[in-house]
């Protein structure tokens, strides 16, 4: 019996969310690299008040994506774990869908 649930958002699911997480981790870390480039700039210029704003920004970008990381760490935690309770039960899961051991093959 193949269990067919089609995701509507990218969160209905551990892998979508999975994914999810690690396109917001690449464009923070895209931000990231534009941030550090803006305070060379702020730095040139002499824009004090500029630089320590930026700085500030830079400061917020580096803890969320330490929090992004641990996030991304959970969800595969999540993956793992539920493969192996769906093995237990003998369900495969294939491309995020749960499939029994015997339609599987």
């Amino acid at each position: 019996m193949i269990v067919d649930r089609q995701a509507e958002t990218p969160f209905d699911n551990i892998e979508g969310s999975h994914e999810y997480v690690a396109l917001l981790a690449d464009a923070l870390s895209e931000a990231r690299r534009d941030v550090e480039s803006e305070i060379a700039l702020a730095e040139g210029d002499r824009a004090d008040r500029r630089k320590e704003a930026l700085l500030l920004v830079s400061y917020n970008l580096a803890k969320l994506n330490l929090h992004i990381a641990a996030s991304r760490r959970i969800l595969n935690d999540l993956r793992t774990l539920r493969r192996l309770l769906l093995a237990e039960r003998g369900i495969a899961v294939e491309d995020g869908k749960e499939v029994s051991a015997a339609e599987g093959d």
